[in-house]
């Protein structure tokens, strides 16, 4: 696909996505198949990233990063997705992690951790789902009591992201009033455990994992924010994260297409490539105009997000419609490859399964057609 030039991205984010597109060939993708099979990227990888500065480029100079516009983060975000390296897990680290401490971290956790993150060394997940408690947050049963000066941490997530290499985990529990507060976890302290890789039908190249905390003690200065007001910071959090999910389903769209624009050049049926056949140019066209509208509309949101006027409803939008969107478009473009489609070896193979998730995390379909439902 060769989209039309795009407003949002000036001179200076086209070359540092040159950089990526680079270090993508370089670092990631003669690593990826086996990363795959091990379900776990290399340390080496989220430190090189970090050499170049894909890791957090938002985060203030103060804080040790480069601070940039979101912008940077988005081209990580499409590349990565373009080039189908589901693997490193850049995006939670960066648009996850990294924007907690830098909206609600005190100024020493600020310079304890962010530096490492922008550097690679320190990577960063979210522990916020537990296996009775995904979307609805009412459910969560790991709890923090205070203890004196300390906190004491007790309970298991799950899908946790990064899981495996987490050197800084923010972590959803419940405290004093059954009120949701956000903890700062070094996972280097008694008490912290990773449960075995989950088995997954997509991603595996990314590491995803069952969390424990055992009676886990936390210095006083581990609490994010304020006591209680977790649930608030999670949300506050989400309008950011369903745009840059929606930015890279759009470009997840984009690579199946590509894909599969080349296979079907080439596949001979009955004495004449694929390409020949009107249902195959029809099917591409709607795929096409698809991904088309989804960009226009997702990139509009981006400006908005930029100006400080982007609303929970149009995230959950734009969240909706591009991964419903990516769903249909993987689909159709798996049965133009036929049979080869259905094999692992086949990049649209691969692709489809990578994108069944992206209506599930930040949030699953259901509920943003209830947070939009509720705004009428």
């Amino acid at each position: 696909m060769t989209p039309t030039p795009r407003r949002i991205y000036s001179q200076e984010h086209e070359q540092f996505r040159e950089q990526v597109v680079k270090f993508i060939a370089r670092d990631v993708a003669p690593y990826h198949a086996d990363w795959e099979r091990t379900g776990c990227v290399s340390r080496a990888v989220w430190e090189r990233a970090g050499e170049i500065g894909l890791l957090c480029p938002t985060v203030a100079e103060s804080d040790g990063g480069p601070e940039l516009d979101i912008l940077f983060s988005f081209v990580v975000i499409e590349e990565m997705a373009r080039a189908g390296a589901n693997g490193p897990g850049f995006f939670v680290h960066s648009e996850m992690v990294a924007p907690y401490l830098s909206n609600y971290g005190s100024a020493e956790q600020r310079r304890r951790w962010l530096p490492g993150m922008v550097a690679g060394t320190c990577i960063g997940a979210v522990a916020m789902s537990e296996p009775g408690a995904g979307s609805d947050l009412r459910g969560m049963r790991t709890r923090a009591r205070k203890d004196g000066d300390d906190w004491v941490l007790d309970g298991q997530k799950v899908f946790i992201s990064n899981g495996q290499l987490a050197d800084l985990m923010v972590v959803a529990a419940k405290t004093e009033g059954d009120r949701i507060s956000l903890f700062l976890v070094d996972t280097s302290l008694p008490g912290f455990r990773r449960g075995q890789l989950l088995d997954k039908i997509g991603n595996k190249a990314q590491d995803t994992s069952e969390i424990f905390f055992d009676d886990m003690r936390l210095p006083g200065d581990a609490l994010l924010g304020t006591q209680g007001e977790g649930f608030a910071m999670l949300m506050g959090g989400l309008v950011r994260e369903r745009v840059a999910i929606a930015v890279g389903a759009a470009a997840k769209a984009e690579h199946a297409y590509q894909v599969t624009v080349d296979y079907v050049k080439n596949r001979q049926v009955f004495g004449k490539t694929l390409l020949d056949y009107q249902n195959t140019r029809f099917q591409l066209a709607s795929v096409y105009t698809e991904i088309a509208v989804a960009r226009g509309y997702v990139d509009q949101l981006v400006e908005r997000l930029l100006r400080g006027d982007l609303t929970p409803v149009d995230s959950a939008v734009a969240k909706l419609w591009t991964t419903e969107m990516l769903g249909r478009a993987v689909d159709t473009c798996l049965q133009l490859h036929g049979g080869w489609g259905y094999m692992n070896e086949y990049p649209i193979a691969r692709a489809y399964a990578d994108a069944r998730v992206e209506r599930i995390v930040g949030g699953t379909s259901e509920v943003m057609r209830e947070i939009i439902g509720r705004s009428i």
